[in-house]
């Protein structure tokens, strides 16, 4: 098994990032000063994305190189980690319109301002599962990785 990548596979990783840049040269220095719930939930999604990939590249590479699986997992629960603020920071911003600001408990609702406003909530929980599964509480909630394998 190779450690290198092919040459003929496109690697879209530095397209994303060149995006997100892009996104924020342009839209934050004249945008308005809070993040709308809009731009809250692509971020999620950016985010519960990269956590899949570096849970598929964790998982791969831990049967070869277990240090390297053991920084990638914990990369892995540090954007899971960041993927969950953003989730409460969409529920901590204002509806648009009514300025209202919903509980926490209409999330475990599912839908309860109708598509598409809080598929966000959907994508967090189906991600969530993945999480649980490969996840221990303590390492979701711990300061430090615990990583000292070289």
């Amino acid at each position: 098994m190779s450690r290198t990548p092919s040459t003929t596979a496109q690697d879209f990783v530095p397209f994303a990032t060149a995006a997100l840049d892009f996104h924020r040269a342009l839209n934050l220095p004249g945008g308005p000063l809070v993040a709308t719930r809009a731009e809250l939930d692509a971020l999620h999604s950016h985010l519960v994305s990269l956590h899949g990939l570096l849970d598929a590249h964790a998982i791969r590479t831990e049967k070869i190189v277990p240090a390297e699986g053991d920084q990638l997992r914990a990369a892995r629960t540090r954007i899971w980690q960041a993927a969950e603020r953003l989730h409460a920071a969409y529920h901590a911003a204002p509806r648009p319109g009514s300025g209202e600001v919903p509980g926490p408990e209409a999330c475990r609702a599912g839908l309860p301002e109708g598509a598409p406003e809080l598929t966000v909530c959907q994508r967090h929980q189906r991600a969530a599962r993945l999480v649980r599964r490969r996840t221990t509480p303590a390492d979701l909630h711990t300061p430090f990785t615990g990583l000292t394998r070289r």
